[in-house]
């Protein structure tokens, strides 16, 4: 059998304004389905869905998505300006830069380079 990435899921408890912050990260535009569904359609990427759910938050993501874009500090700083934390700081090594982060909800998510 094979399979492929129809949509990536993310719980939250509050679809509408998730989705509107990756709405302007990715450059998509955000459809609220319903009070408890919203999703965008990036382009070049598979939908990403934001689903309610009752409870918060506990530990940390088992799976994160990594987004190039472009200058790790200046993509970080936009990022920072819609919502996002920094967790930590840029970390360099042999194959690039990356920082990592949390959307509102707490989502970790990198930017990464190289």
């Amino acid at each position: 059998m094979r399979a492929r990435i129809e949509e990536i899921v993310f719980d939250c408890s509050d679809p509408a304004r998730l989705v509107r912050f990756w709405a302007a990260l990715l450059d998509a535009e955000p459809v609220d389905r319903s009070p408890d569904w919203s999703y965008i359609d990036p382009p070049g990427f598979a939908r990403i869905a934001f689903q309610r759910v009752p409870e918060g938050k506990a530990a940390k993501n088992r799976l994160h998505l990594d987004l190039n874009g472009g200058d790790v500090a200046a993509a970080t700083a936009e990022a920072e300006a819609l919502g996002a934390r920094r967790v930590g700081e840029v970390v360099t090594d042999a194959y690039g830069d990356f920082q990592v982060l949390r959307d509102p909800e707490g989502n970790e998510f990198c930017f990464v380079s190289g």
